[in-house]
């Protein structure tokens, strides 16, 4: 598409654009430092002098741009040290890059031309508010990430690690948990206990999800309903029913118990991935493998389960990370012999404080961030194999 040819926006309009974008990061800044409202001031005020400046006197933008990156890297390295370089540094790259951006109106060129201002505005104040909330959801895991390599027992940055010194950094905390027992024990249980439940959630919520895929069968709304409803309910009430019909059972406190509560809690994962896929399944394939003579078990495994592959894959991996996460239903069902991986983390945060939790956390978020890119290479061959994107 070409690029929509744009008219350069006046000074004021740059300077008041740049003031708002120096008001909010100034309101961080300075909050900070002891002070928001001062913080959004000088923000403000500073951000609309280097955009009236580079819009009517310093107009080379590379050289502008240049200087603002230098200019507050030095300001951070002042007020924080090298982490303050940083950040200053990047910060003033970006406040160069926008004010140029609003000032030579870069914003339209890919946008089509009849928009109003206020769409436009709108355009891009949507993208702003998804990504704060985005910031917002990430922001404790990025923090989690860094402090799993404090050489301190500390949950905290210490003035060594704000610093980048390296004697702030160790490996203690991984070490100690792969020498500890007693989270080697919970790593033994939670590897044991969620490939099985992952295992039956795959089963029954596949053979269900195809069941229900059926226009002939009756009620199946409301079975539908009752199959995801763990996912609905709150999940301590679920723990506690559990834990009281476990009880009269007798799996209350047993393996298969722990196995058979985190697969009913996979299954309507399982079952929503897996409708999803045969949404566009063609059934004229399976009558046709039925009029060439094929039972009902071959036409599954021969022609209908490789088209829902990716779904039954799919909700495999989010039953599996539920299991392996999960703590409030092991709690309740389970019993010391089965404490899994987050039981123990639960248990380090109440009785003892281990810094090896920053560890485990940070492990359990690298594992996750596999299964999840996982996930999304299968929706996209799906996608693909359903002809719904490009090759």
């Amino acid at each position: 598409m070409a690029l929509t040819p744009v008219t350069p926006q006046t000074p004021g309009f740059t300077a008041a654009a740049s003031a708002a974008l120096g008001a909010f990061f100034g309101l961080f800044i300075g909050t900070a430092q002891g002070s928001g409202l001062l913080g959004i001031l000088i923000g403000a005020g500073l951000l609309a002098a280097l955009a009236f400046v580079f819009k009517t006197v310093f107009t080379q933008e590379k050289t502008a741009r240049l200087a603002t990156l230098l200019g507050f890297g030095v300001v951070g390295f002042a007020l924080g040290g090298v982490p303050g370089l940083i950040l200053g540094a990047l910060l003033g790259w970006f406040f160069g890059w926008f004010i140029f951006w609003i000032g030579e109106s870069r914003y339209r060129q890919k946008l089509v031309p009849y928009l109003t201002p206020g769409q436009v505005l709108w355009h891009y104040a949507f993208r702003v508010i998804c990504g704060a909330i985005f910031v917002f959801l990430i922001t404790p895991i990025l923090v989690v990430l860094p402090l799993s390599f404090n050489a301190q027992d500390f949950f905290t940055f210490t003035p060594e690690m704000l610093q980048f010194k390296a004697e702030g950094y160790s490996l203690k905390h991984y070490r100690d948990f792969l020498t500890s027992s007693d989270w080697q024990n919970s790593l033994k249980n939670s590897v044991m206990i969620a490939p099985m439940a992952t295992i039956l959630s795959v089963t029954f919520g596949t053979l269900a999800a195809i069941g229900l895929s059926s226009e002939h069968v009756p009620f199946r709304r409301a079975i539908m309903a009752i199959l995801i409803s763990p996912m609905i309910v709150p999940l301590i009430i679920s723990a506690a029913g559990m834990y009281f019909f476990y009880s009269r059972i007798g799996l209350q406190g047993t393996y298969l118990g722990v196995v058979l509560a985190h697969a009913a809690l996979g299954i309507p994962f399982v079952i929503i991935t897996v409708t999803a896929t045969l949404v566009g399944f063609d059934r004229s394939l399976t009558r046709a493998a039925a009029n060439m003579g094929a039972n009902p078990v071959t036409t599954f495994f021969k022609v209908q389960m490789p088209l829902i592959l990716p779904g039954v894959v799919s909700g495999g991996l989010f039953a599996f990370i539920t299991s392996f996460d999960e703590v409030v239903v092991v709690l309740f069902v389970g019993s010391a012999g089965q404490k899994t991986l987050p039981w123990q983390m639960f248990t380090g945060l109440r009785e003892q404080i281990s810094p090896t939790i920053l560890a485990v956390a940070t492990i359990l978020v690298g594992i996750s961030i596999l299964l999840l890119t996982t996930v999304e290479l299968l929706r996209r061959r799906s996608e693909r194999l359903r002809g719904m994107s490009p090759q």
